[in-house]
């Protein structure tokens, strides 16, 4: 296509109706004409207001909601050392002025519209005279000033958007500082802005004009040219396909902070910078050639795999950001040009790092072709529910360049020119990770939310990030999970330093000789409690050893397994003790469950006997053969056997109980805990909760899911009394909040959802007896804690979670009530679990012994778990 063609079309295009410049675009789509080969015309009037690119509206926006903020100012610092001249520096950016109207524009609102409009070409330089300071204290004064001047807010309606401060430090001696706002520059316009100043700056001094390229366009024609071409159909074609990568659920990125996440940040921020060893940005160049990527695939692929590590989230999104100036027109301009992708990634810790290459890979490449879409747009289109404590889509950003930008040696006539750094930063994320190529160098610098991060912490995020690159270049088919991260020093203080959380608990290690000893030494209390019904500790005690004398004579004994398939009973809690007194291991089959599921637990668990109730016996699926047991309600039942306590059989070793999983990945797996492992995980809630007589403990949850056992058994241990809800109870809030009433409750469990269904019903407020809210099986949302310390305000509410493997739970976190802007530290286990190779964490989540470490975290194991802002609340 000629250029005079390209000219005409594009001029065309200009001048329709916007309706007309849809049509005209969808027939260029169906010629397989490029809209990309067109030119940008010079279509906004010069003085006029003129409408707002996508990104300086969102940049105005972002303004009213905080015009003191200077999370959107793009400064430079420089010293000068040499003879300056200040006229010559003046008309350098009066020209500098006239030539980019960016520079000189104000935006107004009337009527709801924001409109830009030019003002005066002269800049008004500021300087400062710090020579009387002492020699010494003069550059820390004048970076005083630097972040001073940094720091003072723009108005954006009246300008200028850019300013100069000039300090002295000597006759020779001076530091220039320029500060822009994003609404008119970004990083590329920084380079343009210098190169053409020193050009200027060289001719003046000289007592010449220099001579520049004239501009084909103004910012103000790309603005008016890019929303053209968006409002044609263009936006509506983008943002199709990010919709397909994105999806509609937008994740929050949590990783493991200093203090909880403010409700709404100060966007303070600081920069650590490090350079890579040059052994490993050497190794790391040859492995991007080897598999054909990029390195800022490859870096991106490793923080990915970093991010990943240290969350346990397996959907992340990265902001990154591009020039966006892919159009001839733009490359000379100052302006906001540059434009946000979000590129997610999807990984578990199985997945090789290989893998997650060509994924990044093939995600960056194809990101390309829509990469013209505002993010502004994207957020408005793919964000539901905004929230001031974090950015929209994502909260981490990754930034590769080529080279550092800004090397200034030699480009000012006469002046010796240096970067100035400064301590003062501001932060937009919670964390930005920027990358750079200098020759055979790779240097890094990690940008980061002071309200979430401390610089320790950061600190170690960076060292992890290098161990996990030396990692990937020695083997990068290595699976993400266990790719080592920590230094060996690291892992020895870790492994027998914060994980040392060996204790032995007092007394024998089966459950069921703690319940009866209790009934020696308190045989009048009350030990059960049930529609009426209530069982003293020696009644529960007797009637136990009763049925368990009857089961030893039918053969259970260690490792024996014994079905169970009761209502919710007072036979129920004495066959589940009885099994253990014979010696044997309950499994609980619970008699809501459908048939089919029955018939595969039956085949699967291998029983040799079945415990149930006559009137549930014909509905269940009990294979030919299987010997069965009616427990009765009567007091005489079993009466002509003895009573006394058994001689127990079973150690610490011997299997207390097999519960079955959900199934939820496949068949039902059955998950079966020693006597040791159970009286471990209770011993250990008894020191935490401190459990007394007085305590009256509701059990309620299925007798198939694991939290029962301690709802049965915890409460037995210690002389308290078991309080057994009406079956299907658990579901009701309203009978549940009156049998905690009636029964004055003080120890209860719920799921999350069910303590949500539970505390909005108007009777939760009368259960003024509850001490201990023990919640687990889902994640606990942040609103929900404060519901119910609101609610409830004299109980304690704990968080746990843990597999059914590991004896019940292994996380535990004591939530309290606080402000959304006090701290919160995570619990220090909860940091370890994801730096570890994935083997060596499910070989210890998954222990069952007296060893078990009840901090370790599900997730860093690679099992399942809840994600992202859940998961935080799950763990403190």
């Amino acid at each position: 296509m000629e250029n005079t063609t390209a000219w005409r079309i594009a001029n065309r295009f200009a001048s329709l109706a916007p309706q007309q410049r849809r049509e005209f675009l969808q027939k260029m789509q169906e010629q397989g004409v490029s809209f990309g080969q067109l030119p940008i015309p010079p279509t906004a009037p010069a003085n006029e207001p003129c409408e707002l690119s996508y990104a300086q509206q969102r940049q105005w926006f972002l303004w009213q909601l905080d015009p003191e903020g200077a999370a959107y100012h793009i400064p430079a610092a420089l010293r000068l050392r040499g003879t300056l001249n200040v006229e010559a520096l003046q008309q350098s950016f009066d020209a500098l002025l006239e030539r980019h109207h960016c520079l000189r524009t104000g935006f107004t609102e009337e009527d709801g519209q924001v409109r830009q409009q030019l003002h005066g070409s002269t800049l008004r330089l500021t300087q400062h005279d710090l020579r009387d300071q002492p020699a010494p204290e003069r550059m820390a004064c004048a970076l005083r000033q630097v972040e001073q001047d940094i720091a003072q807010p723009f108005d954006l309606q009246h300008g200028p958007l850019l300013r100069v401060s000039l300090m002295q430090l000597d006759n020779d001696d001076h530091v220039l500082v320029l500060t822009l706002h994003h609404i008119v520059a970004d990083g590329w316009s920084m380079g343009v802005l210098i190169e053409e100043f020193s050009a200027l700056y060289a001719g003046h001094a000289q007592g010449r004009t220099a001579e520049l390229p004239a501009l084909p366009i103004q910012y103000a024609d790309y603005a008016l040219w890019q929303r053209r071409w968006m409002e044609a159909g263009e936006l509506e074609r983008q943002l199709d396909w990010w919709r397909a990568q994105l999806g509609t659920e937008q994740p929050v990125l949590e990783l493991p902070g200093d203090r909880s996440r403010p409700a709404q940040p100060t966007q303070q921020g600081a920069r650590l910078d490090f350079a890579l060893e040059p052994a490993l940005a050497k190794g790391l160049m040859t492995l991007a050639r080897q598999r054909g990527v990029t390195p800022f695939m490859l870096l991106l692929a490793s923080f990915q795999a970093l991010l990943h590590r240290y969350s346990g989230q397996t959907d992340l999104r990265i902001g990154v950001p591009v020039a966006n100036r892919n159009r001839a027109e733009t490359h000379g301009l100052i302006g906001f040009f540059v434009n946000t992708q979000v590129l997610r990634a999807e990984l578990d810790g199985r997945l090789p790092f290989a893998r997650l290459l060509e994924q990044t890979r093939d995600r960056s490449l194809d990101a390309q072709g829509y990469q013209d879409v505002p993010f502004e747009r994207l957020v408005n289109a793919l964000q539901g529910e905004r929230s001031l404590s974090h950015s929209p889509l994502f909260q981490v950003m990754f930034n590769h360049q080529q080279s550092r930008p800004g090397a200034l040696g030699g480009m000012l006539a006469g002046l010796e020119v240096e970067i100035l750094e400064w301590q003062g930063r501001t932060a937009q994320f919670d964390l930005q990770l920027d990358t750079h190529e200098e020759g055979e160098r790779l240097l890094a610098s990690l940008t980061y939310a002071t309200d979430l991060f401390d610089a320790a912490r950061i600190d170690n995020l960076a060292r992890h990030w290098r161990n996990l690159l030396g990692a990937i270049v020695a083997n990068p088919e290595c699976a993400i999970g266990e790719l080592p991260m920590l230094s060996a020093g690291e892992s020895e203080a870790t492994l027998y330093g914060l994980n040392a959380t060996q204790q032995d608990y007092h007394g024998p290690e089966c459950v069921h000789l703690h319940i009866e000893a209790q009934a020696a030494a308190t045989p009048d209390a009350c030990a059960l409690v049930f529609a009426g019904q209530r069982l003293t500790y020696a009644e529960l005690n007797q009637r136990a050893n009763r049925l368990a004398h009857t089961l030893r004579e039918q053969g259970v004994g260690p490792e024996v397994r014994v079905g169970i398939a009761c209502e919710r009973s007072l036979e129920l809690v004495i066959g589940l003790l009885a099994i253990l007194k014979a010696g044997g291991a309950y499994v609980p089959l619970d008699p809501e469950y459908p048939a089919e599921r029955l018939a595969y637990m039956f085949d699967d668990s291998g029983i040799s006997l079945l415990l149930t109730q006559a009137h549930l016996l014909a509905a269940l699926p009990v294979p030919a053969g299987l010997a069965h047991r009616c427990l009765e309600s009567s007091a005489h039942w079993l009466s002509d056997v003895s009573a006394d306590n058994l001689t127990n059989t079973a150690c610490a070793q011997n299997l207390a109980y097999v519960i079955y999983t959900s199934g939820s990945t496949g068949k039902p797996k059955g998950a079966g805990n020693s006597h040791g492992a159970l009286y471990n995980r209770l011993a250990w809630m008894q020191q935490a909760y401190d459990l007394t007589p007085a305590d009256r403990v509701l059990q309620k949850t299925p007798f198939s899911f694991d939290v029962s056992v301690w709802e049965f058994f915890w409460p037995l241990m210690h002389g308290a009394t078991l309080v057994v809800a009406d079956p299907g109870a658990h579901r009701d809030p309203q009978q549940l909040a009156a049998l905690i009433v009636e029964q004055a409750i003080t120890t209860l469990h719920f799921v999350p959802s069910m303590l949500q269904a539970f505390i909005s019903a108007d009777e939760a407020a009368r259960c003024t007896s509850l001490q201990r809210i023990v919640c687990s099986g889902e994640a606990l949302p942040m609103t929900l804690q404060r519901q119910t310390f609101n609610c409830l305000p004299q109980a304690r509410l704990y968080n746990l979670y843990g597999p059914t493997e590991a004896a019940i739970d292994v996380t535990h976190w004591h939530l309290r009530r606080r402000g959304p802007r006090q701290r919160a530290d995570w619990p220090p286990h909860r940091q370890p679990a994801h730096l570890y190779p994935q083997p060596r964490i499910t070989a210890l989540a998954q222990r069952c012994d007296r060893r078990a470490l009840p901090g370790w975290c599900r997730a860093g194991a690679g099992l399942p778990c809840p994600s992202g802002a859940d998961r935080r609340a799950l763990c403190g």
